[in-house]
């Protein structure tokens, strides 16, 4: 339950409570029937006092005291509170509105989740965990109020729909992942931003559907996947490669291990920039190993030799100590 569940719980049940304990001590004190006692705390708990009726025996005037001095504050106390969570619900959702569009026009190399199901969720968090900067494109007014608590920059409307994706800043993003339920959907969300930013990146995910991966990639997806494929895939290698998949798993998303498996882009700038994976050193400056290069248009190059020579914009794949991988990562920034 949350915070604001628990304000409306409490104060609705001491009114209650304030209504139930009048009614029976006028019934009680006064003899009056449940009705009428149920009118006299009303009115008296309102101060409206008609007039009509009145306490007569001393117990019922003491209570009628008790009322006016507990309920009427009582009241008075939820009805501020109403107004306050009113006031405060209404800033805050004109302000946090506000910090959002502003937080929308300077997000730049960003990465767009279109859906936050079941696997939306879980990419949201990786690219969290990780600082990348995301936004989140979601129709369901429930699920939006979900993303907003974990403080994601969202947005909610079809993903689809290109007001809502030119919102996201998809001419300045780097990527879009689109993830909703429905392959369907998936396609049409593909093709919209294809339209809009023919060079964005597009992950698509299918649902394994005969013929969806097809379609998927005629769209424009750039790759597509579908969780259960992978889902098996995984689960049969766990059984036949314990050790292997345990091991990749370790590396690819578990912080706390020391060793972890990452790739880094060759700038023009950078150190390493023609010269072979012998000269560069890295094993011996950084404990580096270099297990791939990924070159535009090329196959990846798996465990190359030493004396492949290191290219500008070719990507390293390498595992290594995270304190050394962030010193490379540091170094190809300067």
């Amino acid at each position: 339950m949350s915070e604001i569940s628990r304000k409306v719980v409490f104060l609705f049940s001491g009114f209650f409570m304030i209504l139930l304990g009048g009614t029976i001590g006028y019934m009680l004190l006064e003899g009056y029937q449940v009705t009428d006692a149920l009118y006299l705390t009303i009115i008296t708990v309102a101060t409206v006092g008609y007039g009509d009726m009145v306490p007569i025996t001393p117990g019922g005037k003491i209570l009628t005291v008790v009322l006016v001095l507990v309920g009427v504050s009582f009241v008075m106390y939820m009805f501020g509170k109403i107004v306050e969570a009113m006031v405060e619900g209404g800033l805050r959702e004109i302000l946090g509105k506000r910090l959002m569009k502003k937080q929308l026009k300077h997000l730049t190399d960003h990465y767009i989740v279109c859906g936050h199901g079941r696997i939306g969720s879980i990419i949201c968090q990786t690219l969290f965990d990780n600082d990348e900067t995301f936004v989140v494109i979601e129709k369901q007014a429930e699920e939006v109020q979900v993303i907003l608590e974990k403080g994601y920059v969202t947005i909610a409307g079809e993903a689809s729909n290109d007001d809502i994706l030119m919102q996201a800043g998809i001419e300045r993003a780097s990527g879009l992942i689109a993830v909703v339920s429905t392959d369907a959907d998936n396609v049409f969300i593909t093709l919209t931003a294809k339209g809009l930013n023919p060079d964005i990146k597009v992950l698509a995910r299918s649902s394994g559907e005969t013929g969806t991966e097809i379609k998927l990639k005629r769209a424009g997806a750039d790759k597509v996947i579908s969780p259960y494929y992978i889902g098996g895939r995984r689960m049969a290698q766990s059984m036949i490669r314990p050790n292997v998949t345990d091991f990749i798993d370790l590396a690819m998303y578990t912080h706390d291990m020391a060793l972890r498996l990452e790739e880094i882009l060759i700038t023009e700038k950078a150190r390493l920039n023609g010269k072979t994976l012998i000269q560069s050193n890295l094993r011996q400056n950084y404990n580096i190993i270099v297990i791939g290069i990924k070159r535009a248009g090329e196959d990846m190059q798996f465990n190359p030799r030493p004396d492949t020579t290191i290219n500008s914009s070719d990507i390293l794949i390498v595992l290594g100590q995270n304190d050394q991988i962030a010193a490379l990562e540091k170094e190809m920034l300067e």
